[in-house]
Protein backbone atom coordinates (compact mmCIF):
# COMPACT_ATOMS: atom_id res chain seq x y z
CA UNK A 1 0.00 0.00 0.00
CA UNK A 2 1.24 3.25 -0.75
CA UNK A 3 1.16 6.48 1.29
CA UNK A 4 1.26 10.38 1.13
CA UNK A 5 1.42 13.24 3.67
CA UNK A 6 1.29 15.65 1.24
CA UNK A 7 -1.00 16.98 -1.51
CA UNK A 8 2.05 16.98 -3.92
CA UNK A 9 3.58 13.47 -2.65
CA UNK A 10 -0.03 12.24 -3.30
CA UNK A 11 -0.67 13.66 -6.89
CA UNK A 12 3.00 12.22 -7.63
CA UNK A 13 1.46 9.09 -6.48
CA UNK A 14 -2.02 9.56 -8.13
CA UNK A 15 -0.74 10.11 -11.16
CA UNK A 16 0.92 6.04 -11.79
CA UNK A 17 -2.61 4.48 -10.19
CA UNK A 18 -4.63 2.06 -12.55
CA UNK A 19 -7.40 3.90 -13.22
CA UNK A 20 -10.89 3.76 -11.90
CA UNK A 21 -9.76 5.52 -8.74
CA UNK A 22 -12.50 5.08 -6.15
CA UNK A 23 -11.88 7.46 -3.10
CA UNK A 24 -13.11 7.15 0.48
CA UNK A 25 -12.53 9.83 2.35
CA UNK A 26 -12.53 9.38 6.14
CA UNK A 27 -11.68 11.08 9.58
CA UNK A 28 -9.70 8.07 10.53
CA UNK A 29 -10.79 5.69 13.93
CA UNK A 30 -11.69 3.40 11.51
CA UNK A 31 -14.52 0.85 12.22
CA UNK A 32 -16.67 -2.18 10.25
CA UNK A 33 -18.71 1.20 8.55
CA UNK A 34 -15.74 2.51 7.11
CA UNK A 35 -14.76 -1.37 6.11
CA UNK A 36 -17.72 -1.69 4.32
CA UNK A 37 -17.37 1.84 2.40
CA UNK A 38 -14.00 0.15 1.58
CA UNK A 39 -15.22 -2.59 0.12
CA UNK A 40 -18.12 -0.94 -1.80
CA UNK A 41 -15.29 0.82 -3.33
CA UNK A 42 -13.55 -1.42 -4.41
CA UNK A 43 -16.52 -3.50 -5.78
CA UNK A 44 -16.94 -0.43 -8.17
CA UNK A 45 -13.20 -0.18 -8.90
CA UNK A 46 -12.93 -3.78 -9.82
CA UNK A 47 -9.64 -6.00 -9.95
CA UNK A 48 -7.71 -3.67 -12.27
CA UNK A 49 -9.38 -0.30 -10.63
CA UNK A 50 -7.70 1.31 -6.96
CA UNK A 51 -9.24 2.12 -4.03
CA UNK A 52 -7.62 4.91 -2.11
CA UNK A 53 -8.18 6.07 1.37
CA UNK A 54 -8.05 9.59 2.75
CA UNK A 55 -7.14 9.81 6.82
CA UNK A 56 -7.48 13.53 7.82
CA UNK A 57 -9.23 15.18 11.34
CA UNK A 58 -10.76 17.87 9.08
CA UNK A 59 -10.41 21.25 11.81
CA UNK A 60 -12.62 23.32 9.68
CA UNK A 61 -16.02 21.20 10.18
CA UNK A 62 -15.62 20.84 13.91
CA UNK A 63 -17.85 23.84 15.67
CA UNK A 64 -16.53 22.64 19.32
CA UNK A 65 -12.96 22.64 20.03
CA UNK A 66 -13.12 20.38 22.56
CA UNK A 67 -14.98 17.90 19.84
CA UNK A 68 -11.70 18.46 17.75
CA UNK A 69 -9.04 17.39 20.76
CA UNK A 70 -10.46 14.93 21.61
CA UNK A 71 -11.41 13.20 18.44
CA UNK A 72 -9.76 9.56 18.35
CA UNK A 73 -6.69 9.19 15.99
CA UNK A 74 -5.56 5.64 16.08
CA UNK A 75 -3.22 6.18 13.18
CA UNK A 76 -1.00 3.21 13.01
CA UNK A 77 -4.05 0.91 13.50
CA UNK A 78 -5.80 2.71 10.55
CA UNK A 79 -3.15 2.08 8.74
CA UNK A 80 -3.14 -2.04 9.41
CA UNK A 81 -6.83 -2.15 8.50
CA UNK A 82 -6.36 0.01 4.98
CA UNK A 83 -3.28 -2.23 4.30
CA UNK A 84 -5.76 -5.62 5.24
CA UNK A 85 -8.48 -4.28 3.42
CA UNK A 86 -6.63 -3.90 0.24
CA UNK A 87 -6.13 -0.09 -0.01
CA UNK A 88 -3.55 0.78 -2.91
CA UNK A 89 -3.53 4.32 -1.47
CA UNK A 90 -3.65 6.08 1.67
CA UNK A 91 -3.06 9.57 2.50
CA UNK A 92 -2.72 11.54 5.58
CA UNK A 93 -1.84 14.67 5.39
CA UNK A 94 0.93 15.88 7.89
CA UNK A 95 -0.35 18.91 10.36
CA UNK A 96 -0.75 22.04 8.65
CA UNK A 97 -0.21 20.31 4.78
CA UNK A 98 -3.94 20.63 3.64
CA UNK A 99 -4.92 24.08 4.34
CA UNK A 100 -2.75 27.68 3.49
CA UNK A 101 -2.06 29.87 6.79
CA UNK A 102 -4.29 32.65 5.04
CA UNK A 103 -6.75 30.69 3.07
CA UNK A 104 -9.33 32.65 2.07
CA UNK A 105 -11.92 30.42 0.45
CA UNK A 106 -14.67 28.23 1.53
CA UNK A 107 -17.19 26.25 -0.16
CA UNK A 108 -20.71 26.94 1.26
CA UNK A 109 -23.89 25.49 0.50
CA UNK A 110 -26.82 27.23 1.75
CA UNK A 111 -30.44 25.37 1.35
CA UNK A 112 -29.70 21.98 2.75
CA UNK A 113 -27.39 22.97 5.31
CA UNK A 114 -30.07 25.06 7.19
CA UNK A 115 -31.49 22.32 9.24
CA UNK A 116 -30.79 19.57 11.26
CA UNK A 117 -27.08 19.64 11.76
CA UNK A 118 -26.41 22.87 10.02
CA UNK A 119 -28.72 24.56 12.28
CA UNK A 120 -26.99 23.56 15.94
CA UNK A 121 -23.20 23.08 13.73
CA UNK A 122 -22.52 26.41 12.47
CA UNK A 123 -19.86 26.60 9.65
CA UNK A 124 -19.75 22.45 9.66
CA UNK A 125 -20.98 21.97 6.08
CA UNK A 126 -19.08 24.92 4.40
CA UNK A 127 -16.03 22.84 6.79
CA UNK A 128 -16.93 19.14 5.01
CA UNK A 129 -17.54 20.93 1.12
CA UNK A 130 -13.91 22.51 1.46
CA UNK A 131 -11.89 19.18 2.72
CA UNK A 132 -14.07 16.93 0.10
CA UNK A 133 -13.51 19.42 -3.17
CA UNK A 134 -10.21 19.61 -2.62
CA UNK A 135 -10.17 15.88 -2.00
CA UNK A 136 -11.98 15.65 -5.26
CA UNK A 137 -9.52 18.24 -6.97
CA UNK A 138 -6.46 16.06 -5.47
CA UNK A 139 -7.53 12.36 -6.30
CA UNK A 140 -9.39 13.06 -9.37
CA UNK A 141 -11.21 10.00 -8.75
CA UNK A 142 -14.22 8.67 -10.78
CA UNK A 143 -16.22 8.29 -7.81
CA UNK A 144 -16.47 8.61 -3.78
CA UNK A 145 -17.87 6.61 -1.26
CA UNK A 146 -19.90 7.87 1.94
CA UNK A 147 -21.96 6.26 4.19
CA UNK A 148 -25.47 6.99 4.60
CA UNK A 149 -25.36 7.50 8.15
CA UNK A 150 -24.27 10.78 7.15
CA UNK A 151 -27.55 11.78 5.16
CA UNK A 152 -27.45 14.79 5.14
CA UNK A 153 -23.91 14.93 4.48
CA UNK A 154 -24.14 12.78 1.19
CA UNK A 155 -27.41 14.89 -0.04
CA UNK A 156 -25.06 18.56 0.63
CA UNK A 157 -21.76 16.61 -1.21
CA UNK A 158 -24.48 15.36 -4.08
CA UNK A 159 -25.45 18.80 -4.64
CA UNK A 160 -22.34 20.34 -4.51
CA UNK A 161 -21.02 18.03 -7.51
CA UNK A 162 -24.11 18.85 -9.25
CA UNK A 163 -23.99 22.67 -9.19
CA UNK A 164 -20.09 23.06 -9.02
CA UNK A 165 -20.04 20.50 -12.28
CA UNK A 166 -17.64 17.85 -10.17
CA UNK A 167 -17.15 15.07 -11.99
CA UNK A 168 -16.95 12.54 -9.29
CA UNK A 169 -19.84 9.99 -8.59
CA UNK A 170 -21.30 10.44 -4.80
CA UNK A 171 -22.20 6.69 -4.00
CA UNK A 172 -23.63 6.30 -0.90
CA UNK A 173 -23.75 3.04 1.40
CA UNK A 174 -26.28 2.03 4.11
CA UNK A 175 -25.47 2.90 7.34
CA UNK A 176 -23.60 -0.11 9.55
CA UNK A 177 -24.88 -1.15 13.14
CA UNK A 178 -23.64 -2.50 15.79
CA UNK A 179 -25.30 -6.05 16.61
CA UNK A 180 -28.18 -4.02 19.39
CA UNK A 181 -29.00 -1.40 16.09
CA UNK A 182 -26.53 1.32 17.00
CA UNK A 183 -25.21 3.30 14.16
CA UNK A 184 -21.59 2.69 14.38
CA UNK A 185 -19.38 6.07 14.69
CA UNK A 186 -15.84 6.41 15.62
CA UNK A 187 -17.26 8.59 18.37
CA UNK A 188 -18.98 5.41 20.15
CA UNK A 189 -15.51 4.35 22.07
CA UNK A 190 -16.22 7.24 23.65
CA UNK A 191 -19.04 6.52 25.31
CA UNK A 192 -19.21 5.49 29.19
CA UNK A 193 -20.69 1.95 29.97
CA UNK A 194 -23.27 3.35 30.95
CA UNK A 195 -24.05 5.56 27.88
CA UNK A 196 -23.27 3.05 25.32
CA UNK A 197 -25.65 0.64 27.02
CA UNK A 198 -28.02 2.87 26.18
CA UNK A 199 -27.11 4.71 23.30
CA UNK A 200 -29.80 1.84 20.85
CA UNK A 201 -32.52 3.59 21.89
CA UNK A 202 -31.87 6.22 19.21
CA UNK A 203 -33.01 3.74 17.05
CA UNK A 204 -35.05 2.34 18.70
CA UNK A 205 -37.49 5.58 19.06
CA UNK A 206 -37.21 6.44 15.06
CA UNK A 207 -38.15 2.71 14.56
CA UNK A 208 -41.33 2.80 16.89
CA UNK A 209 -42.71 5.48 14.64
CA UNK A 210 -43.16 2.98 11.73
CA UNK A 211 -46.35 2.02 13.25
CA UNK A 212 -47.94 4.67 13.00
CA UNK A 213 -46.99 5.16 9.28
CA UNK A 214 -48.77 1.46 8.78
CA UNK A 215 -51.44 2.53 10.52
CA UNK A 216 -51.80 5.32 7.88
CA UNK A 217 -50.80 7.83 10.19
CA UNK A 218 -49.40 11.05 8.11
CA UNK A 219 -49.07 13.79 11.06
CA UNK A 220 -45.38 14.85 11.43
CA UNK A 221 -46.16 16.07 15.22
CA UNK A 222 -47.52 12.77 16.17
CA UNK A 223 -43.98 10.99 14.88
CA UNK A 224 -41.86 13.77 16.57
CA UNK A 225 -43.57 13.43 19.69
CA UNK A 226 -43.41 9.54 19.70
CA UNK A 227 -40.08 9.69 19.10
CA UNK A 228 -39.55 12.79 21.74
CA UNK A 229 -40.94 10.37 24.29
CA UNK A 230 -38.93 7.71 24.10
CA UNK A 231 -35.39 9.69 23.58
CA UNK A 232 -36.45 11.50 26.72
CA UNK A 233 -36.88 8.37 28.81
CA UNK A 234 -33.12 8.11 29.62
CA UNK A 235 -31.32 10.09 32.19
CA UNK A 236 -28.52 9.71 30.44
CA UNK A 237 -29.11 11.92 26.52
CA UNK A 238 -29.89 15.25 25.74
CA UNK A 239 -32.16 16.13 22.28
CA UNK A 240 -29.61 18.20 20.24
CA UNK A 241 -32.53 18.33 17.51
CA UNK A 242 -35.25 16.31 16.70
CA UNK A 243 -36.71 16.82 13.43
CA UNK A 244 -38.87 15.95 10.37
CA UNK A 245 -37.52 17.03 6.80
CA UNK A 246 -38.64 16.19 3.11
CA UNK A 247 -35.83 13.08 1.96
CA UNK A 248 -35.16 15.04 -0.71
CA UNK A 249 -34.71 18.74 -0.07
CA UNK A 250 -34.52 18.49 3.44
CA UNK A 251 -36.86 21.17 4.28
CA UNK A 252 -38.92 20.51 7.42
CA UNK A 253 -42.36 18.79 6.82
CA UNK A 254 -45.61 19.17 8.43
CA UNK A 255 -47.33 16.22 7.06
CA UNK A 256 -46.12 13.10 5.56
CA UNK A 257 -46.82 12.94 1.70
CA UNK A 258 -43.71 11.98 -0.35
CA UNK A 259 -40.65 10.11 1.27
CA UNK A 260 -39.33 11.97 4.67
CA UNK A 261 -36.49 11.44 7.18
CA UNK A 262 -36.83 11.74 11.03
CA UNK A 263 -33.70 12.60 12.17
CA UNK A 264 -32.14 13.66 15.50
CA UNK A 265 -28.94 14.06 17.26
CA UNK A 266 -28.37 13.39 21.20
CA UNK A 267 -25.52 14.28 23.56
CA UNK A 268 -24.47 11.44 26.23
CA UNK A 269 -22.75 13.99 28.06
CA UNK A 270 -19.82 15.49 25.44
CA UNK A 271 -20.14 12.74 22.71
CA UNK A 272 -23.16 13.66 19.84
CA UNK A 273 -24.15 10.79 18.05
CA UNK A 274 -26.36 11.34 15.19
CA UNK A 275 -29.11 8.73 13.60
CA UNK A 276 -32.36 8.99 11.24
CA UNK A 277 -35.21 6.49 9.86
CA UNK A 278 -36.52 6.96 6.00
CA UNK A 279 -40.30 7.09 6.07
CA UNK A 280 -42.68 6.19 2.64
CA UNK A 281 -45.91 6.79 2.69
Amino acid sequence: MRTADTPEKLRLQVADLPRPLILVPTMGALHQGHLALIRKAREIAGSTGSVAVSIFVNPIQFDRPADLAAYPRPLADDLAQCQAAGVDLAFVPASGSMYYPDRSVTVTETLLSKHLCGATRPGHFDGVCTVVLKLFNLFQPEAAVFGEKDFQQLAILRRMTRDLDVPVEVVGLPTVREPDGLAMSSRNVRLTAEHRADAPRIQRALQGVLSLLRCGERSGDLFLARARKHLEESPFLRIDYLELVDAETLQPVGRIQRPAVLATAVFYGDVRLIDHVTLCP
